[in-house]
């Protein structure tokens, strides 16, 4: 799983933030609000955003809508647990790394853990 560039991100959290499928248009505009300089970016630039993201299997399009319609493909839940689990293999000592998260997490957060791996049994 790929990190994100920082557009990527943004065009990434401008999709999970949805709740149906956008144009490019519409996120570009999304996108443009977003942001703390006021600037809009390209439309040119938010297609080419989308088709990398599309190559790396972050989004999808509805091809016979037109104009196409995006959205993303995994959940940002999905995402952060791809995520944790590539740096985690990349681990030399797997106990150890899970070892130093779980001492790194809050009560309530252990709490849904043990719940979570309760619930696995």
């Amino acid at each position: 799983m790929a990190n994100l560039g920082e557009l990527e991100r943004a065009v990434m959290d401008a999709l999970w933030s949805g709740d149906a499928p956008i144009t490019a248009n519409e996120l570009r505009d999304k996108l443009a609000a977003t942001r703390d300089d006021g600037k809009t970016p390209a439309l040119t630039t938010v297609l080419t955003v989308l088709s990398r993201l599309e190559q790396k299997g972050f989004v999808d399009r509805d091809r016979d809508a037109r104009p196409h319609l995006y959205f993303a493909t995994l959940s940002r839940a999905n995402h952060v647990a791809d995520l944790m689990r590539e740096v985690l293999e990349t681990s030399t000592d797997r106990t150890e790394a899970l070892a130093y998260f779980v001492g790194s997490v809050d009560e309530s957060e252990a709490a849904m853990l043990r719940r979570l791996l309760d619930a696995r049994s």
